[in-house]
């Protein structure tokens, strides 16, 4: 099975130590209990006894230190760190957060060329050491243009740093805080490695009420050498946008884990509660819902993995995980907002209940397309590459399932983030082509309708330098590629024909929903309307694939899994 069921996991591994993180996690929140953590959640308690457990079992060690730095079974490998992410976020997004946001705050560090603190960073990661990203300030959020911490150098060697960060998390207790600044004199950038002990490094403040410590600190005549920079300049400012590469990608992978849990909560409470004589799930729109949200959150899983893939295969020549990356971080995070609508529908009033891991997921799920402005940030990068995606296709490497224990060497190596423009994709038809289902066929000339848009109807310079249109075209643009990944992986994961028909039943509605949008917009004109209405279609309806969808799939799932109390 796709999902990840906790009780159950027997998934294969390529070694022993990936089986081995994977499992003792589980076990750790398994006997933790949910009780426990609800009443943690609730009292925003911070989470010492995960991190001891993470120290114990020298977890982040394994996970996040690449190879040659650390032990034998350390590497960077985006695969498992995927699967690792996705447990993490089944059992409560603030000890993903933790994680997450050590893993930002490495990015710099692994990128850099001080081996120094590389290798000092591989010891305190094997310790059981958290870290932090310090980039965005409150008045700026993540614009590395405005930043306002000031280095001022002092000659032989020595800075000096002062300035405030804002929605830093681990900013408490991070051994090391990658911070980002610039030079008073020069504006030259650079990231420097703070220590969040050192007395003139405060800690101000939890910004928000959660055990997610999301800090605010500031940094008085702190002092620092050219041992502690990582980088300065272009490479600092590089640094910055490719550890978002990196850490982001992470944040599909926590909606997957949160909605993998509500579903299978949602529908044991649905299946085993009476209304008029009926049980929940008998109610007709209550399997629609159900049967929506199963096809959306496997449709998430999908295309994530199949992004990773793409990740793990980058090169300086194929750099395609340029455009699938943001697709992740916007898509499958908005993705799961919808997923958790549809079953809060369901289960309504019961969502609220303080005993629920449901009511920490509706809570959790909109923060995560809502980090550092993912949505409107993602689409105004994604859409710079729809040019040659969609009328420059050229001949690159077919990309393999990449779930092999190897070390991820490009993604420290990524190198100049400009360019992005001439990144060039595979053509995305014949996948569709090989997909001969009634719903994928609809799908097909919806999108080939968009793309007569853009070819006859091509947004004109005012429509491409207002935003709000350029997000309108950049949804019906993104569900392109997401549809392109979900079927790469049907075939390589072998998903039935029926959940694949199922799915784009789905992504029918949800086009015709965007071309509506699109339409609307004040800048549309009128023959870009006139495609747009062409672009809203029907899915077909097949009763009996739906049932069966519900029956086999959907349904089975009701006393798949519960957390132990």
């Amino acid at each position: 099975m796709l999902l990840l069921q906790p009780k159950k996991h027997d998934r294969k591994y390529p070694d022993e130590r990936s089986r081995e993180v994977m499992l003792e996690t589980i076990d750790f929140f398994e006997r933790k209990g949910k009780r426990q953590l609800k009443q943690d959640d609730h009292a925003a308690v911070w989470y010492a006894d995960f991190l001891e457990f993470v120290r114990e079992k020298r977890i982040f060690a394994t996970m996040c230190t690449p190879a040659g730095y650390g032990a034998e079974d350390s590497r960077w490998d985006t695969w498992r760190i995927c699967e690792f992410a996705e447990i993490l976020g089944f059992y409560g997004l603030p000890y993903w957060y933790t994680w997450q946001v050590s893993v930002l705050g490495l990015g710099p560090i692994w990128m850099s060329s001080n081996e120094a603190v590389k290798q000092k960073t591989a010891r305190l990661l094997e310790g059981g050491a958290i870290f932090a990203f310090g980039l965005s300030e409150k008045a700026h959020g993540a614009d590395l243009y405005s930043t306002e911490m000031a280095i001022e150098s002092l000659g032989g060697g020595n800075y000096r740093a002062n300035g405030r960060k804002y929605y830093i998390g681990n900013g408490n207790q991070a051994a090391l805080v990658s911070t980002f600044g610039k030079f008073s004199d020069t504006g030259e950038y650079c990231f420097f490695a703070a220590d969040s002990q050192h007395p003139n490094y405060e800690c101000l403040q939890n910004v928000c009420h959660s055990q997610n410590f999301v800090s605010e600190y500031e940094l008085r005549d702190y002092p620092f050498r050219d041992e502690d920079i990582l980088s300065r300049g272009d490479e600092a400012w590089n640094s910055a946008l490719n550890t978002v590469n990196i850490g982001k990608f992470n944040l599909g992978w926590a909606s997957i884990g949160i909605c993998t849990h509500a579903l299978y909560e949602a529908i044991h409470h649905a299946a085993h509660r009476e209304l008029y004589g009926m049980h929940v799930t008998d109610f007709p729109h209550a399997k629609a819902l159900f049967t929506d949200a199963y096809a959306r959150l496997v449709a998430m899983k999908l295309v994530a993995l199949r992004a990773a893939d793409y990740m793990r295969s980058a090169s300086a020549d194929d750099r395609r995980y340029l455009l699938y990356n943001p697709v992740v971080k916007m898509k499958v995070t908005t993705q799961g907002e919808d997923v958790i609508d549809h079953l809060w529908d369901v289960i309504a009033a019961k969502g609220f209940e303080k005993d629920t891991y449901f009511e920490m997921a509706a809570r959790d799920i909109r923060a995560l397309p809502k980090l550092e402005g993912t949505v409107h940030v993602n689409i105004a990068l994604i859409v710079k590459f729809m040019a040659n995606y969609f009328f420059a296709p050229t001949q690159l490497p077919e990309i393999p399932r990449r779930d092999d224990p190897r070390n991820d060497d490009y993604l420290f190596h990524q190198g100049p983030t400009r360019g992005l423009g001439k990144i060039r994709f595979h053509d995305y038809a014949p996948v569709f082509a090989r997909f001969d289902l009634p719903n994928v066929n609809v799908f097909r000339e919806q999108v080939e309708i968009f793309k007569q848009m853009l070819a006859q109807a091509t947004p004109d310079e005012t429509q491409t330098r207002d935003i709000d249109f350029l997000l309108a075209v950049g949804e019906i643009f993104t569900l392109t590629v997401y549809a392109q990944l979900l079927l790469e992986n049907a075939e390589i994961y072998a998903i039935e024909r029926d959940l694949v028909d199922q799915i784009f039943d789905v992504m029918v509605r949800d086009f015709s929903r965007f071309a509506v949008e699109l339409h609307g917009k004040p800048t549309t004109h009128s023959a870009q309307a006139e495609y747009c209405l062409r672009m809203i279609r029907r899915p077909v309806v097949d009763e009996a694939r739906t049932g069966r969808v519900w029956g086999e799939q959907v349904y089975a799932l009701r006393n798949a899994y519960e957390m132990t109390p």
